[in-house]
């Protein structure tokens, strides 16, 4: 079995690898995206997923263990291993603003799109991900919200308990949750 940390950029895929980390899953990350002002906790990345198209046998590294896998890449996962899947959600006009402002903290350029047709084409790629998901054997998906993350985090932490199929440190993985954290706020969430 290999649990997968899977939703866009800036949904909190960070956040699930951390209280994973914490309730006792051994995750798999390599460190080398570091801590920064847009994830004061890190990344919990593996650099080499990245070559899951080209080298899919990579996965196998993370066998009873947990990795990140952005949702862009859970189309080349290899058939053959049982995974689990904790898919994070976030509402989009947040995930923009996150992603907006990491770029501006950062100097760079992002898409010079209006937000509008970025969650757009954040929605469509959603769906391509979802009906995958619903096609895809082997797999046993858990769709956490961001927002219910925040909210309970010990109810969020016994679903990963469910879902994994042990015993976790519930209460550990719950105080990796820090509110202070959210910052990308749709009005009505304020």
């Amino acid at each position: 079995m290999i649990t997968i940390v899977s939703g866009l950029p800036r949904s909190g895929t960070s956040l699930m690898m951390q209280m994973q980390a914490a309730g006792g899953v051994p995750i798999v990350s390599d460190g080398e995206r570091v801590a920064d002002a847009d994830n004061p906790r890190g990344y919990c990345e593996w650099e080499r997923i990245k070559l899951l198209p080209k080298a899919p046998a990579c996965i196998e590294e993370a066998e009873g263990k947990a990795v990140k896998v952005i949702s862009q890449l859970l189309f080349a996962l290899p058939a053959g291993h049982d995974y689990r899947i904790i898919f994070m959600e976030r509402p989009l006009p947040e995930v923009v603003a996150s992603q907006a402002e990491m770029i501006r903290r950062r100097g760079t350029i992002g898409a010079a799109l209006p937000e509008a047709a970025l969650i757009a084409g954040l929605k469509a790629h959603l769906n391509q991900v979802n009906a995958w998901l619903a096609q895809r054997p082997g797999v046993e998906l858990l769709r956490v919200q961001y927002h219910a993350v925040l909210r309970d985090p010990e109810a969020t932490a016994g679903k990963l308990q469910n879902l994994i199929g042990r015993e976790l440190e519930v209460q550990s993985m719950a105080r990796k949750v820090d509110p202070l954290l959210y910052r990308q706020r749709r009005p009505e969430a304020s």
